[in-house]
């Protein structure tokens, strides 16, 4: 959420960022709304200090006059009830509109409609070749019996699958090594809730925005996260931190869900879209300052780097355009690792900047060197995903005899086996 004194003084700023992200909120509806909240907030004042005032007659008042000051008050008490509403829906308004508000992207990231005008940065290793024709992850998996999506399937519906045996190896070593390669960076290890209340989501953008996304269990108003982003931030809550413990460097592993909703016919085949997985993510709390931010964000994007290649899979780097950014993300970077099934790169990590636009709606405070508190900056980036990761695994390490090579760094992870099959 956007501060609303920046918003007064920036409406066409604000409007065209929002445009820019293909959000819809018309900022001068927002802005007229908010101007009629001071003038009917003087109203409701004035009705209670006249009944205040009146009240205040009772005391000296003869029997006679009492009666005429009640029913004054009854009339009084109707009309600040009225006037209480009034000003209730005008605040209520102003709230659901601000949540609508996208934040304005960091003045170099490139203007662009959607993820094709994402600008690329850099490449790291060389596309996989084969001088023999390559298997896609899924007849792999089936060959050797790792990977079942009929039995998923039957249990779950569509997007749903199960890893067996050297499948399910395979994920907690890429799951293990990534925990141990952050802890050995000194990220503190959070295990949190995926089932959260609506305010969690509210609180980091992805309610109202996105809800259709969600799995939302409406007997008890909670959703299934999507991220332990939403939980990791959300645990610093209405919280005032300190700046001698700021920049707080988190780090969660959770089984994450997602409808997919709008997604009809995309990637139906294999494990690049599915409704579960598990994922471990890094979160970032930071003080308001801007530069550390740029630093912290470049900080975290090497880790996730640093990350694909020891498990040495070929990646690129891409800047993400304003139409591919999130309502509150000011910049943000993709990695999107080789998949050769798809004879492109696919999407694996995401290293995104917040600034306070988590933190103000989450109310997440610290108190600077001089004691004043300000609202906290977020970052978070993914360490890894899977199954999605397995996906580049598999077939970019496949031989020619249908065997799966396991990356060097998780071989110990793996009873110190060299390949799958």
């Amino acid at each position: 959420m956007l501060d609303i004194k920046f918003i007064r003084n920036n409406p066409e700023l604000v409007q065209k960022a929002t445009n820019e992200k293909n959000f819809h909120i018309n900022i001068k509806d927002l802005i007229e709304v908010d101007k009629n909240i001071k003038p009917e907030q003087q109203k409701l004042e004035e009705l209670q200090a006249t009944r205040n005032n009146i009240a205040k007659q009772m005391a000296t008042a003869s029997q006679e006059q009492r009666a005429g000051i009640k029913s004054q008050v009854s009339e009084l008490k109707e009309m600040i009830s009225n006037q209480q509403d009034k000003l209730r829906h005008l605040k209520q308004s102003l709230n659901e509109m601000m949540l609508q508000v996208a934040q304005p992207a960091r003045s170099d990231v490139p203007v662009g409609k959607d993820d094709q005008d994402n600008i690329e940065i850099e490449r790291w290793g060389e596309v996989t070749k084969f001088d023999f024709k390559p298997k896609d992850h899924l007849e792999l998996g089936k060959n050797l019996g790792i990977i079942d999506i009929e039995r998923g399937v039957k249990i779950a519906g569509s997007r749903s699958y199960i890893l067996k045996g050297d499948g399910a190896l395979l994920e907690q070593a890429v799951l293990r090594w990534v925990y141990d390669y952050l802890i050995s960076q000194k990220f503190s290890p959070v295990s949190v809730p995926v089932l959260v209340n609506e305010s969690a989501m509210e609180g980091t953008g992805y309610f109202p925005i996105g809800k259709d996304q969600a799995y939302f269990i409406e007997k008890d108003a909670l959703a299934l996260v999507g991220t332990s982003e939403v939980s990791l931030c959300s645990m610093h809550s209405n919280e005032t931190l300190y700046n001698k413990d700021l920049p707080k460097r988190l780090m969660a592993q959770s089984t994450c869900f997602r409808r997919e909703a709008g997604t009809y016919g995309k990637d139906t085949r294999g494990l690049y879209r599915v409704h579960q997985f598990q994922k471990i993510e890094m979160v970032v709390v930071a003080p308001a300052d801007k530069d550390l931010t740029d630093e912290l964000h470049d900080e975290i994007l090497l880790h996730a780097e640093s990350i694909l290649r020891a498990f040495e899979l070929p990646y690129r780097k891409v800047y993400v355009c304003t139409g591919d950014l999130g309502q509150g993300q000011v910049r943000k970077h993709d990695l999107e690792t080789w998949m050769p099934s798809r004879n492109s790169y696919g999407e694996t990590h995401s290293c995104s900047s917040f600034y306070d636009f988590q933190a103000r709606r989450l109310k997440i405070k610290y108190k600077d060197q001089e004691g004043k508190k300000q609202y906290a900056y977020t970052l978070n980036n993914t360490a890894c995903a899977t199954p999605r990761i397995l996906i580049a695994i598999l077939e970019n390490n496949q031989t020619k005899d249908g065997k799966i090579k396991i990356p060097k760094c998780l071989q110990p992870y793996m009873n110190n086996k060299e390949f799958i099959g």
